[in-house]
């Protein structure tokens, strides 16, 4: 029996590749981590960049605590079992105003893991909407073989590669997934995505969890982590990250240095050029 999404819910993430609305958060707990984030940025002057973005669990102990929360492990229990792995945790921050943006794309075409089943959910700190670049889907899109991409290297573009679809994109098929500071999304790592710049007069703010069932392989890279976050694993493929008490803690910087590289050099493996956007 599931433990939090309707039997509509369910069907329709396996139709189409995605749900939201989620509740994840009270209004308190959003400003307790946007607090959180935006006070580290402050002592480093300057916005949360580079490799920090990711596997920001091994950094911000508030992270690891949020990616572990029955709010987010309940609802992708429900669609890909009990065991599950945190392969990345990923902050998206637009600034307001700025021109970055997402192009369109499949995660699990650079991510190097053998599974169909990979979940992302983005959590959004502040307003996700029309006006700041929600993110937008393709239904369906998660189904068949993965499409075609590029390397385009924009200057804006989010991506490591700046990476596109290479084919045609229908945009009037395209689907909008707003959220609400607190709310969240999911969507399948093989789903087209992409979004549009932040238009609006304040940052938006995300930060995402992939989740994976534990049977999942790393098939690029010689070496991967992830955090065995709900059940065993009785794989083995992944070595776990460790759980951290405090922000920065030594050891856990030092798992970080490493596991971060080795998911860079995953994600430019094949590359022509690689450039610092993790």
């Amino acid at each position: 029996m599931p433990k939090c999404l309707s039997d509509d819910a369910i069907s329709q993430y396996h139709r189409e590749g995605y749900y939201f609305p989620l509740p994840v958060l009270c209004d308190e707990q959003v400003a307790t981590c946007r607090g959180h984030l935006e006070a580290f940025e402050q002592s480093q002057g300057e916005p949360i960049g580079g490799a920090l973005r990711n596997k920001s669990h091994l950094l911000f102990k508030w992270i690891d605590d949020l990616m572990r929360e029955d709010a987010l492990l309940d609802p992708v229990e429900d669609l890909i079992g009990p065991d599950l792995l945190c392969w990345n945790t990923l902050f998206w921050v637009k600034e307001a105003g700025s021109e970055s943006f997402v192009s369109w794309h499949q995660d699990l075409r650079y991510w190097g893991l053998d599974t169909h089943d990979l979940i992302t959910v983005w959590l959004a700190l502040s307003p996700a909407t029309t006006e700041s670049g929600c993110m937008r889907v393709l239904p369906g899109s998660h189904v068949g073989e993965l499409l075609p991409h590029a390397d385009e290297y924009q200057a804006d573009n989010m991506l490591t590669r700046g990476q596109e679809i290479s084919v045609e994109v229908d945009e009037a098929l395209a689907v909008e997934m707003p959220l609400k500071p607190g709310q969240a999304s999911m969507h399948n790592g093989r789903l087209a995505h992409a979004s549009t710049p932040n238009a609006s007069a304040d940052r938006r703010i995300g930060l995402s969890f992939h989740y994976a069932p534990t049977k999942t392989k790393q098939v690029v890279g010689n070496w991967d982590s992830a955090a065995l976050v709900r059940g065993e694993d009785r794989y083995g493929h992944f070595t776990h990250t460790p759980r951290i008490t405090r922000d920065f803690e030594p050891a856990a910087v030092d798992f970080h240095e490493r596991a971060s590289t080795a998911v860079r050099d995953v994600l430019f493996t094949g590359a022509e050029k690689v450039r610092k956007t993790l």
